[in-house]
């Protein structure tokens, strides 16, 4: 039985989980002990701008490992 998605598909989809994953883990951080108590790091450029890039490039890299095909030679597509 053929499957649908390729070896090559999979990769693709596993990077954009792990782009995700390393994005969500670029925005954790920043909180402070004391409640009462204000810290600026949480507007770092790290969680503003780096951290949701590298998240959307992950939703892009699983939406092309889901339609991505693989060429097909002269010779089989006849």
């Amino acid at each position: 039985m053929k499957s649908t998605f390729s070896k090559q598909n999979y990769y693709l989809f596993l990077g954009g989980l792990a782009l995700i994953v390393l994005g969500y883990l670029l925005m954790m951080g920043g909180g402070s002990a004391d409640p009462n108590v204000f810290n600026p790091a949480i507007f770092d450029a790290q969680r503003i701008t780096i951290a949701p890039v590298v998240c959307v490039l992950g939703f892009v890299g699983i939406i092309v490992g889901i339609m991505w095909r693989p060429k097909q030679n002269q010779e089989t597509s006849k």
